[in-house]
């Protein structure tokens, strides 16, 4: 454990943190919602328009759009009350407000914990420079639906403060306050499972707990043991996670099928993935919130070239663990933290996102923060300043690869200004997407420009054509035109993809009806109504249909 860091400079480097942050992510109080989820979770999610009341609070509780994270929201509600309040109506700029807040905190408190263990002041806050300020986490600072990243991972970082606390000194309350910490995170999201691994990671490095007791080199895998059964009540609450998560994800529909994604292919697409994700932190351009799952056209020698150089990059960590241990712990940080989101259980449709990447590669920047120095104190034996501090070259490169990265960041956090501009820019980077076509055809109808709208649904249709919302969609602009015969083409093959949408259903019965097809009308009403026996509006529709009322 490293020791103790002047104060003054500590608080310096949070203010640093906090007003090049603050620069970057102001835009976003001035962005609308985006319809890449931010209507199912916010908009028009009824749960959060409620407001905060116990029994909005109990549905909090219960598994919702494919996920168990009550304390996203309740987040929300809060602030949907807030802005009723103050505005009479939550206005977008509040969630966005708050997901800016809860990024700079994290990447102050990200700084705290390594200064905390390591004593280094300045490496300490390169790292989470990089953090706050890298363009592969404005996805999950800029997108409101993605709240619960920064805000489980304000209680990572909050929880290993409190194992710093309780490794300094070991009792009940500390523990107990750790733990806290942990669960508020699993109810945020459960990408925390990892934590506790890392936790042991940590005690290799820079904890130092695991060193055997007479100074000699090497491990003391008694006092592993000990610091392993240490964790197993997280261990405990972390089985208890990955079952709620499997069942909510499973009860939604959500896990994708190994029939769409057999297992090779995941383990391809995963090995690939890791790979990328690095060549991107490294050259962050081409940015999108949608990388079309490749399926099985990926080229064997990029997935042999992927799994070899993993392999080779893990050997050498393993091997050189005792003479530069943050390379072992970074390594092992990006790669274990990564595996719950890289695709060996696919969930979505996309082959990767620039979300997964806001907690695993803190290990990639410990590793440069402390390769680096170390790499040139090699080169340059004599220069003592950059084995203790900041030297002018390094501290030169330092800050100009930071300015470099903040005028990125600020340029993608303006790609999320509303839908058109991140669907506009998506399929800028790659016009293959049907989803960017079929989200800026959306946005387009909301806008009435419906000849627009039309034609990138039809363009989705060219990229995929099971894709079931261009299909509904296209009907309904035709039905709204009068073509009833053509929406009711639509309409039905994108029920024979999709049979059990209600709401297609309902609008194929709506184009019927006004084709003069009572009967057809009426069997499509009630399939809608069997499908979501709650809708009353389906019910009129059955109602006025049964009774002859025109449309």
């Amino acid at each position: 454990m490293g020791k103790p860091s002047n104060n003054r400079e500590i608080y310096l480097i949070c203010a640093l943190l906090i007003i090049a942050t603050v620069a970057v992510y102001w835009q976003v109080a001035g962005f609308q919602f985006v319809n890449f989820d931010d209507q199912i979770y916010v908009r028009d999610n009824p749960l959060v328009n409620a407001g905060l009341s116990p029994l909005s609070v109990k549905y909090a509780f219960s598994p919702y759009e494919a996920n168990w994270i009550p304390l996203v929201w309740i987040s929300y509600m809060i602030e949907h009350d807030m802005g009723s309040f103050v505005l009479d109506s939550a206005s977008p700029g509040i969630y966005h407000l708050t997901n800016a807040v809860l990024h700079t905190a994290n990447a102050v408190l990200l700084f705290l914990v390594l200064v905390g263990m390591t004593g280094r002041r300045w490496r300490s806050g390169f790292v989470a420079a990089l953090f706050a300020l890298h363009p592969l986490h404005v996805e999950s600072v800029a997108w409101i639906a993605e709240r619960k990243d920064v805000l489980s991972t304000l209680f990572w970082m909050l929880t290993m403060l409190a194992y710093l606390r309780y490794v300094r000194k070991s009792d009940a309350r500390r523990y107990g306050f750790l733990v806290l910490m942990f669960v508020l995170g699993l109810m945020s999201k459960s990408m925390l499972v990892t934590l506790p691994v890392v936790l042991v990671l940590l005690d290799y490095w820079p904890l130092g707990r695991t060193s055997l007791s007479d100074g000699r080199p090497g491990i003391d895998w008694g006092r592993v043991r000990v610091m392993v059964l240490d964790k197993m009540p997280l261990f405990g609450l972390v089985g208890a996670a990955c079952i709620v998560t499997v069942w909510a994800q499973g009860r939604a529909g959500a896990m994708g099928s190994l029939d769409v994604y057999p297992v090779g292919v995941r383990v391809a697409n995963a090995l690939v993935a890791y790979v990328a994700y690095i060549g991107k932190m490294v050259w962050p351009v081409g940015l999108s919130f949608m990388y079309v799952h490749p399926g099985n056209t990926l080229p064997v020698w990029q997935v042999i070239a992927s799994g070899v150089g993993l392999a080779i990059i893990t050997v050498v960590a393993f091997r050189a663990a005792q003479k530069y241990p943050y390379l072992f712990v970074g390594w092992m940080w990006y790669v274990i933290t990564l595996i719950p989101v890289i695709g060996l259980i696919q969930v979505g449709k996309q082959a990767m996102a620039d979300r997964y990447t806001y907690v695993p590669l803190i290990g990639v920047f410990i590793i440069i923060a402390w390769g680096v120095p170390d790499l040139l104190a090699r080169r340059v034996p004599g220069d003592v300043t950059l084995r203790t501090g900041p030297a002018a070259p390094l501290a030169v490169c330092a800050i100009a690869v930071i300015g470099v990265l903040a005028v990125l960041t600020y340029r993608q956090v303006g790609t999320w200004r509303d839908s058109i501009a991140l669907c506009t820019h998506a399929i800028r980077v790659e016009y293959k997407n049907p989803l960017a076509h079929v989200n800026l055809g959306r946005a387009l109808m909301e806008q009435d420009d419906i000849p627009a709208a039309m034609r990138q649904f039809r363009i989705a249709l060219t990229q995929r054509s099971d894709y079931t919302d261009a299909y509904f969609n296209l009907g309904t602009l035709l039905g709204m035109q009068g073509k009833y015969g053509e929406a009711a083409k639509y309409l039905k093959k994108g029920l024979k993809y999709w049979p059990s949408n209600a709401e297609a259903h309902s609008n194929l019965g709506n184009v019927l009806r006004m084709q003069g097809k009572l009967p057809e009308a009426i069997r499509e009403y009630r399939e809608a109504i069997r499908l979501d026996p709650r809708n009353e509006s389906f019910r009129t529709n059955l109602q006025n249909a049964e009774n002859g009322v025109s449309p």
